[in-house]
C-alpha cells in the first residue's frame, strides 16, 4: 500500500483497524490485572501500553515493512528514533493516568506523516467504542475492539463549525495546566470552558462541538499527529502561537512539540493571531 497523497483514504481505514486491534488489547491486558512503572519523564507506562504498542508495531511492520515507526514507549526505552520522509507516529496508549483511574478518557493515536505533515490519521477510544479517522476527510463511527466488520457502524462525516456568536468552547487539559496556556484562554473573547483528556479534544472540534484547544505545556509529536490529522481533514487548524504550522519528525528535540493552539474555524484563528 502506498502513502502518497492519493492513497490517503486507505491508509486511515487500516490506522482505524490496527487502532482497534490496539484497544482490545488495552482491555485484554486490563481484565489481566495491570502492572505499572514509572519513566524516565515522570510519566507511567502500564502492562497495557506495552501490549498495545506491540500489536500496532507487528501491523504497521505486516503492512508498510520498511517503515520507520516512532513509538513512545519504544522510543521511551531507547530504541531507534531515525526518521525518513515517510514515517509513523504510534502513541498506544494517550492518557494513561486517565486510564488507570478508570476514567475511560484514553485513546489509541497512531498517524502517518509525510514531508514533516501529517497526511493520514486514527484516534480510537476503546471504553467509548468510537473511531475517528482521517485522510482527506475525516470520518467518525461507533466501533467495538477488535477488527470484526460487524463491530464497526456507519461512518458519519467530520466537519468543524464557525465560532458561534454566542461564545466559543475552550478545551483544557483535565490533567495538565500551565501559566501560558491560562494566559492564552484569558485572552479568548467570552468563552465556556471545558476540561477533556487525551487526544479527544482534537476529536471534539472536528466533529463541531468545540472551537479551540490551546496547549503550551509540554506534549510530544505521537500526542498530537493523529488528532491534527483529523482536526485539519475536518476544516480545522493547528498551528504554533504564531500560525506556523507544526513541523513532525524533528528528532533534535527528541520528538517534543512546542505550544500549540488547535482550532476549528480557521478565519477566527487567523484574527485571533493577528491581535495577539
Amino acid at each position: 500500500m502506498s502513502l502518497d497523497l492519493e492513497a490517503r483514504d486507505d491508509v486511515a481505514l487500516l490506522l482505524g483497524t490496527i487502532a482497534r486491534r490496539a484497544g482490545a488489547a488495552i482491555l485484554d491486558a486490563f481484565e489481566r490485572g495491570l502492572a505499572t512503572r514509572g519513566k524516565a519523564d515522570g510519566s507511567l507506562c502500564s502492562d497495557a501500553d506495552l501490549a498495545a504498542e506491540e500489536c500496532i508495531l507487528a501491523a504497521l511492520d505486516r503492512a508498510f515493512p520498511g517503515l520507520p515507526v516512532i513509538a513512545e514507549e519504544r522510543t521511551a526505552a531507547g530504541g531507534a528514533t531515525d526518521v525518513a520522509d515517510v514515517f509513523f507516529l504510534v502513541d498506544p496508549l494517550d492518557g494513561t493516568s486517565d486510564f488507570i483511574a478508570g476514567t475511560g478518557e484514553y485513546t489509541v493515536n497512531i498517524a502517518a506523516v509525510s514531508g514533516g505533515r501529517p497526511i493520514a490519521g486514527a484516534i480510537y477510544s476503546p471504553q467509548m467504542e468510537h473511531l475517528w479517522i482521517a485522510g482527506r476527510r475525516a470520518m467518525t463511527a461507533a466501533a467495538r475492539p477488535g477488527d470484526a466488520a460487524a463491530g464497526l457502524g456507519p461512518w458519519r462525516d467530520l466537519a468543524v463549525r464557525p465560532a458561534p456568536r454566542e461564545g466559543l468552547v475552550a478545551l483544557a487539559s483535565r490533567r495538565h495546566g500551565d501559566a501560558a496556556t491560562e494566559a492564552f484562554l484569558a485572552r479568548l473573547p467570552r468563552h465556556e470552558r471545558r476540561a477533556a483528556s487525551s487526544s479527544l479534544k482534537f476529536c471534539l472540534i472536528a466533529a463541531g462541538e468545540a472551537d479551540v484547544y490551546p496547549r503550551f505545556g509540554t506534549t510530544m509529536e505521537w500526542d498530537t499527529a493523529a488528532g491534527e490529522a483529523i482536526l485539519t481533514a475536518a476544516g480545522g487548524i493547528v498551528t504554533d502561537p504564531s500560525g506556523a504550522p507544526l513541523v513532525y519528525g524533528r528528532t533534535d528535540s527528541r520528538f517534543a512539540n512546542g505550544p500549540f493552539i488547535a482550532w476549528g474555524d480557521k478565519t477566527f484563528a487567523a484574527r485571533m493571531t493577528q491581535a495577539a
